[in-house]
């Protein structure tokens, strides 16, 4: 994570104690949409740091329908996040995110949230073949603590410093990488399978273990289930092997030497996404 300035430390910090009471106070009264999107508001404004009046939309029209609030920045006619806000005390649903999803590619925003002022989730949208949207980051406000490291990091992906930088994005690509699927499907590559198939035979001097053999006891015995089955198997085995293919030929243009780059792999996964949990016993960051 990208360091923290120190003014956005002290504006999120005095975000999280100014607005936990009012969200705490809006639950116990079950207030209604319109005042949680009021609330909504202004916590995109005072503590991730939007122009209220030149940066956040309301009820912005999206083909034939208006979605609750959306962020542009830098008069860009695409809004870069696109907000769907429930009410106070209602639950986050699946028809929740996939009317925000529908929002977000219909108005080409990359990132959509889902919230009901105290529960927030951060969606990526997928485009292509197979739309949809993915979690990317999730965080429960009265939780928050604002002395944490963990916490600031989290609330500061979606800030206006966060989202300008691309944190967000880089937020993404780390969990992407770190998937289990992602992790799955390099220790099933050929370069990796060729360095196990060298150490066993240390153990076993005599023993002519095959490339073939290892893949197959491990996709056997040791990778199970949907980290081999899921449909998102195949989208990790394209990334590792459009990496592999970029780096070849950048060694071939330089002439240089590279590290192995993933081969051939199994069918495995792609990318997960593993939303951060907030802690609450780290002090804050400093820029």
């Amino acid at each position: 994570m990208a360091s923290i300035p120190n003014k956005v430390v002290s504006r999120l910090a005095a975000g999280i104690k100014k607005f936990q009471p009012i969200l705490t106070d809006a639950e116990k009264r079950d207030v209604k949409e319109s005042d949680t999107v009021t609330i909504v508001n202004a916590i995109l404004s005072e503590v991730f740091g939007y122009d209220p009046f030149r940066e956040i939309t309301s009820e912005k029209a999206v083909k034939s329908t208006l979605c609750d609030l959306a962020i542009k920045l830098n008069d860009d006619p695409d809004p870069c996040l696109i907000i769907e806000v429930k009410r106070i005390c209602m639950e986050l649903k699946k028809k929740h995110v996939d009317q925000v999803g529908y929002y977000g590619s219909r108005g080409k925003a990359k990132w959509v949230i889902v919230t009901n002022g105290i529960h927030w989730q951060v969606y990526k949208v997928i485009y292509g073949d197979t739309p949809g949207e993915e979690l990317v980051v999730e965080f429960d406000f009265l939780k928050l603590n604002h002395k944490s490291v963990s916490d600031l990091d989290t609330l500061y992906l979606i800030t206006k410093e966060g989202i300008t930088h691309c944190c967000l994005d880089d937020y993404d690509a780390h969990m992407q990488a770190m998937s289990r699927f992602s992790l799955a499907a390099t220790i099933l590559s050929e370069p990796v399978i060729e360095v196990i198939r060298r150490e066993l035979r240390k153990l076993s001097p005599g023993a002519k273990i095959t490339v073939e053999e290892i893949d197959e006891a491990l996709k056997k015995h040791v990778f199970k289930g949907e980290v081999v089955e899921d449909p998102k198997a195949e989208e990790a085995r394209r990334r590792i092997a459009k990496a592999q293919n970029k780096a070849s030929k950048k060694a071939a243009k330089t002439g240089s030497e590279s590290e192995p780059i993933l081969a051939s792999c199994s069918p495995l996964a792609g990318s997960e996404s593993t939303p951060q949990s907030p802690s609450s016993s780290e002090q804050p960051p400093s820029a």
